[in-house]
């Protein structure tokens, strides 16, 4: 099989990104026939269909999406091998750039991590490297989640939640950075807290608590489903019932709630980060991660 060319996967991933073969003519400068030449001559070097063709658009096939995911990573490396090459030129004194740790840097977190954990590592980090420039998509924390964001080739970096059942995909690599403890949340001065209706939302319970959950005789099942943590805090705070959640979540709470230990034998989730092996040794994501470490230590 001959290789592909990075024009070649820069016209498949403008083919997914724009929905159709026209858009992705318009958004490449080309016409509609040259960007369809393109992709059957790496349909049939790759020996698989990557587009499902209707009159609605191009949809990937799952080859498609397996190929989109490996494009996306080849040419993301491609701009950090040329931003890293002018830098270290720069350094050196050889060449014009503005310097090694310069350019786009992607990452995907979910909210909470989004919120109390993410501002003060990138706060650090641009103050350090002002040529970086951070791109944060909030993703939420269920399926594939900020993993499948990095796996895609969405994300250089993705802060996760990590632990014995969801731990780094393999072909990811990774590490924990802080491990958070779960307590009860109710509105402030309640007599009986345990009797509200219990309040969740998707992103809290996964295998990692259900465990600890499914043994609570005095967790009845959640009344309420909430689109995401803030949601929930919210509605808490306004007395309409009580709930279980993360510390990175309960981080700037209103004092009209209340936060309770669930003591020694409360349920903790990881969280960490995934990258791919070969953006973890590039310069940009190296100096997150070592951001990120000072901040969770």
């Amino acid at each position: 099989m001959a290789d592909l060319a990075p024009r070649e996967l820069r016209v498949l991933v403008a083919v997914a990104g724009e929905g159709g073969f026209s858009a992705a003519a318009v958004a490449l400068g080309m016409t509609q026939s040259a960007v369809s030449h393109s992709v059957r001559g790496s349909e049939r070097r790759l020996g698989a269909v990557l587009f499902e063709r209707g009159r609605s658009g191009a949809t990937p096939t799952l080859a498609g999406e397996r190929a989109l995911a490996y494009a996306r990573r080849v040419l993301r490396l491609l701009e950090v091998m040329g931003s890293e090459v002018r830098g270290a030129a720069s350094a050196a004194g050889v060449g014009a750039g503005a310097g090694a740790l310069a350019g786009p840097l992607r990452i995907a977190a979910f909210r909470s991590a989004a919120l109390h954990l993410l501002p003060r590592a990138l706060g650090r980090l641009t103050e350090r490297h002002p040529g970086i420039v951070p791109e944060v998509r909030i993703v939420r924390e269920v399926g594939r989640g900020t993993a499948g964001e990095v796996l895609d080739g969405r994300a250089d970096l993705g802060i996760a939640t990590l632990g014995t059942t969801s731990p780094v995909p393999p072909e990811l690599v990774g590490g924990v950075l802080v491990e958070e403890g779960y307590a009860l949340v109710h509105p402030a001065g309640h007599p009986a807290p345990r009797s509200l209706p219990l309040i969740d939302w998707t992103e809290n319970c996964t295998s990692y608590t259900r465990d600890w959950w499914a043994g609570q005789e005095w967790l009845p099942p959640a009344t309420v489903q909430a689109e995401d943590d803030g949601a929930v805090l919210s509605m808490v705070s306004t007395g309409f019932g009580m709930a279980v959640m993360p510390e990175l979540s309960l981080v700037g709470a209103p004092p009209s709630v209340e936060i309770t230990d669930l003591g020694p034998e409360r349920p903790t989730r990881s969280v960490g980060y995934v990258t791919t092996p070969e953006l973890a040794s590039s310069l940009a994501v190296r100096a997150l991660i070592r951001e990120l470490r000072a901040i969770a230590g």
